[in-house]
């Protein structure tokens, strides 16, 4: 049974941006737990409505007013810069501010901590972890940048010292936590606006293992790119996976794939430990899977409870999801915006598409990583018989006229890649009306908003 949170006599807390998926969380615990939580966004939406209901204090749209003199401590998130009226009122009211990553980090020390780390694959191994602890009657709390399949959610409240979180590297958020289990999935050149090189990234996940708690352990893919200096002088136990050549203590072994969804055996070291029929494609969610494993051992779980519950582990959305069936074509949507990510799910269609072809819609997320990653974009659709690319979602940056959709597309042609340009959605779904026939798949694809575009099809 875990404690009520304690946050040094504060008790009532509000917080600048409660429409997200990780701040709407963090607020519904602080109310089961009887703290007095309001908070504000920019825009109402069904995370804000459900809040309402709950009793949560929710203004719309952002504006000084709604920061009350009893507010204790107001959190914000990364996003939110010092000219944002709520942040000013609360610094000129004396009331303390707090930013997300490291209010998480106070709640934390009630807890013992699983925290998923990587730069492709977090959101889906939180997933599935959650699963797992959930199956092993571990009651745990969670908290996913993205929502579960399994009722839609992207956060529980469990009543043990048990916590299951994704941890986001992105302006160091995750240093501020202490993992009693922490994850490493994979490091690749990401985020590059905010680290400056990958050399800095590495370091940054260096930093992430070394506050892991003595007594707990790291798991970490073997052999990538970084690992000697991540896991140089740390104190916890370090627990390795990988694929069966990789040398790591949790591999796969007889691996099988049903269209793109693999079976394979869980080996620890040369002991067998489970067979496991995973629904979710590709190889890569087979890496997520065996992460799991690990990370499952590490909590006291049994091999046969981590196998069941990834046998019917549902992932999350956003992730290789089924939308929907247009002329006979599947059309599918994921969140893949990193040319690795982009490969490895392109390369699950191909394995599932044997007769049809493979058209990808990608919406560029951010103008800083599709200039900085140009030629990895362009290489990486290899699988895809036919590319719509629509304009960079600009997301946190402003317009850049060094680079554009365009430019990438050029990029591609080079390559010998059947690619159009399509100016907004209504295009590109008209594009995708003259393409898709039936046994073709389709795949929408980016961190933006293209998941869009198959509601435009007829």
């Amino acid at each position: 049974m875990r404690e009520k949170i304690e946050l040094n006599g504060a008790k009532n807390i509000h917080f600048i941006g409660i429409g997200g998926i990780s701040m709407s969380g963090l607020a519904e615990i602080l109310h089961r737990d009887g703290f007095g939580v309001s908070g504000s966004d920019d825009v109402a939406s069904e995370i804000t409505k459900r809040l309402s209901e709950l009793g949560i204090t929710v203004s719309i749209p952002n504006a000084a007013g709604n920061v009350s003199p009893k507010t204790d401590l107001a959190v914000y998130t990364a996003a939110v810069k010092p000219d944002n009226a709520e942040f000013r009122a609360a610094h000129e009211m004396g009331i303390p501010l707090i930013e997300r990553a490291a209010f998480i980090g106070k709640i934390l020390h009630g807890y013992d901590p699983v925290c998923v780390a990587g730069s492709h694959g977090k959101t889906t191994t939180t997933s599935m972890v959650s699963e797992v602890a959930i199956a092993a009657g571990l009651d745990p709390t969670i908290s996913i940048g993205g929502h579960m399949n399994r009722g839609g959610m992207n956060y529980r409240i469990g009543n043990s010292t048990c916590f299951v979180l994704e941890a986001c590297e992105y302006s160091n958020s995750f240093h501020h936590w202490h993992p009693q289990t922490g994850i490493i999935l994979n490091v690749d050149a990401d985020h590059l606006d905010f680290f400056g090189s990958f050399e800095n990234l590495i370091e940054s996940f260096a930093k992430f293992a070394s506050n892991i708690r003595e007594s707990g352990t790291l798991v970490i893919q073997a052999g990538i790119v970084g690992f000697e200096k991540i896991t140089a002088n740390l104190q916890c136990e370090i627990i390795t996976f990988g694929l069966e050549k990789s040398g790591a203590r949790f591999w796969a072994r007889d691996i099988a794939y049903n269209a793109e969804k693999p079976s394979f055996d869980v080996m620890d070291g040369r002991n067998f430990l489970a067979r496991v029929n995973l629904p979710l494609p590709g190889e890569y969610n087979m890496l997520n899977a065996l992460a799991c494993f690990a990370a499952a051992a590490s909590m006291g779980i049994a091999p046969q409870v981590t196998a069941e519950a990834l046998n019917a582990v549902q992932g999350t959305k956003r992730r290789f999801e089924f939308k929907r069936e247009f002329n006979g074509a599947k059309i599918i949507d994921d969140y893949a915006h990193h040319p690795t990510e982009v490969q490895n799910c392109l390369a699950a269609a191909r394995k599932s598409t044997q007769h049809g072809k493979i058209v990808c819609v990608f919406q560029p997320h951010t103008y800083t990583r599709t200039k900085n990653l140009l030629h990895e974009f362009a290489e990486a659709f290899h699988d895809a018989d036919k590319i719509i690319l629509l304009p960079i979602y600009a997301a946190r940056e402003p317009f850049d006229p060094a680079i554009s959709s365009e430019i990438l597309a050029e990029e591609m042609k080079k390559r010998g890649k059947d690619v159009i340009f399509a100016e907004n959605f209504s295009k590109a779904s008209n594009c995708l009306c003259e393409m898709l026939q039936a046994g073709d798949m389709a795949l929408t694809m980016g961190a933006g908003d293209v998941y869009e575009v198959s509601s435009l099809l007829p």
